[in-house]
């Protein structure tokens, strides 16, 4: 059995990430774990919803799940947000995400 993350819950639909955002990165990507939370550096600028979505876009690459599925349910104007993934369980999200896992860290660019 995997062990979970502590940024990581299961829920009666899913499961929910709990995730930290620096807009204006040079790149996004997954960059590792701040306390309780996934750390994700996001290259768009936080204006008009753009890292936001910039974060949603990142994230479907990165488990390979269709958009719809992603929702932020706390936080979209704060650098703190909770997304809920629908359809997947906790346990999914640590499988995709594996390779990194193994270290402590997710991969980077998905």
């Amino acid at each position: 059995m995997l062990a979970l993350p502590d940024w990581l819950n299961d829920t009666s639909e899913g499961c929910v990430m709990t995730v930290r955002v620096i807009a204006r990165a040079r790149r996004s990507e997954l960059s590792g774990q701040r306390g309780s939370a996934l750390l994700v550096r996001i290259a768009a600028a936080p204006v008009g919803g753009a890292a936001n979505e910039a974060l949603l876009d990142l994230l479907v690459r990165c488990l390979n799940v269709p958009r719809r599925g992603l929702r932020i349910v706390a936080g979209a104007r704060s650098r703190d947000k909770r997304i809920a993934l629908t359809g997947l369980t906790a346990a999914d999200v640590v499988r995709r995400l594996a390779p990194g896992l193994d270290d402590g860290l997710p991969p980077g660019r998905c």
